[in-house]
């Protein structure tokens, strides 16, 4: 069954959360698609990720490149899932795509500080509880960690 997680960020950027959350993904060995909303977003994200700490390195393109589909993190602004990713990050009020059961997770990543973002996540929950998922909620505990509610 599909997992739909939602993440809230207070005081927080996705950039701060987001590369754990991946490298987190990765450890587990599972492919990875991350949803932004623009190109120009998707490019910062891409040059963040190659940047963001000395001592780590996350392997990761664009939907651009010719190896997509080999790729163990994509990052796109669309609903393809070129690499076969199980896990799909969604982020920047990126809508639920329509294929939402075919992934084993779904992480919405949600500004809480923005009225938007948080109407957008809300109106999410209630699609992926009204067709099913398990849905769980996350938000940063100011230690670090993430306190969860299903």
């Amino acid at each position: 069954m599909t997992e739909v997680l939602f993440y809230h960020l207070q005081n927080l950027t996705v950039e701060k959360v987001l590369p754990s959350l991946l490298e987190k993904s990765l450890q587990r060995g599972w492919r990875v698609v991350v949803q932004a909303t623009t190109e120009e977003r998707a490019d910062a994200l891409d040059t963040h990720l190659w940047t963001y700490r000395d001592d780590s390195f996350l392997p990761h393109a664009t939907w651009r490149v010719a190896d997509a589909a080999q790729q163990p993190i994509l990052l796109t602004v669309d609903e393809a899932n070129p690499n076969g990713a199980k896990v799909r990050f969604l982020i920047d009020n990126a809508a639920l795509p329509a294929d939402i059961a075919t992934y084993d997770r779904l992480v919405l990543v949600f500004n809480g500080d923005d009225d938007d973002s948080v109407a957008m996540a809300r109106a999410a929950w209630t699609q992926s509880k009204a067709q099913g998922f398990a849905v769980i909620y996350r938000q940063a505990d100011g230690a670090g960690g993430w306190q969860s509610r299903e």
